[in-house]
């Protein structure tokens, strides 16, 4: 009987502990399914093709303090340079297709020095690829421009809302005059990069 009612005193105060003491999210950095719109094209997964139907919101995400770049230093999912492709060869591993799942290499060039939540690398035809991350759940750090970087994902051709233009833009640190600039949509090469490995 003793032991019974020990039981039940401890069950009463967990109880009530779980009722009245306030707890954390249990993971409070990715966002629950469905409660977020994308945002500028930041936090959410690159449709083959459209992008026209991106929102502007308050942005959320990951901590943006984000130690400087350090070499075989990784982000997202832990990747290797292995079997990666010279961003060169994207053209080739994309062929006909809207998008492809590949790993590549390649310098960046900028990168967004608001948060470290995207960052450009040249292709072939010296225009820029955007690489996001996946469900705005990691960042890269803001001083990763002119390192080379590994990033593993989906590549992706789309058009890019006139307005996502001008985000970027303003995150990377343009003047008023070259965001205004920017007046249409552009069909560019996107990526969404489940992990970034910086080589060197």
């Amino acid at each position: 009987m003793k032991y019974i009612l020990s039981f039940a005193v401890v069950l009463v105060a967990i109880l009530l502990y779980i009722r009245f003491v306030p707890s954390a999210p249990i993971n409070p950095v990715l966002p629950v399914e469905g409660s977020q719109k994308e945002v500028n094209g930041h936090n959410a997964e690159v449709p083959p093709g459209d992008e026209s139907n991106t929102t502007e919101s308050v942005e959320e995400g990951p901590s943006t303090l984000v130690a400087p770049a350090a070499a075989g230093q990784t982000f997202g999912t832990v990747i290797t340079a292995d079997g990666a492709l010279p961003i060169s060869a994207l053209s080739v591993a994309l062929g006909s297709r809207d998008s492809a799942q590949v790993k590549l290499v390649g310098k960046a060039k900028a990168v967004c020095q608001a948060k470290g939540c995207w960052m450009t690398l040249p292709t072939a035809d010296g225009k820029e690829m955007r690489v996001r991350f996946r469900d705005y759940a990691f960042f890269v750090p803001k001083d990763l421009s002119g390192r080379t970087v590994v990033v593993s994902g989906w590549a992706h051709r789309s058009t890019v809302p006139k307005a996502d233009l001008q985000h970027y833009a303003k995150d990377a640190g343009k003047s008023g005059q070259e965001i205004a600039a920017i007046t249409r949509d552009e069909q560019q090469l996107t990526f969404m990069a489940d992990g970034v490995l910086v080589r060197d």
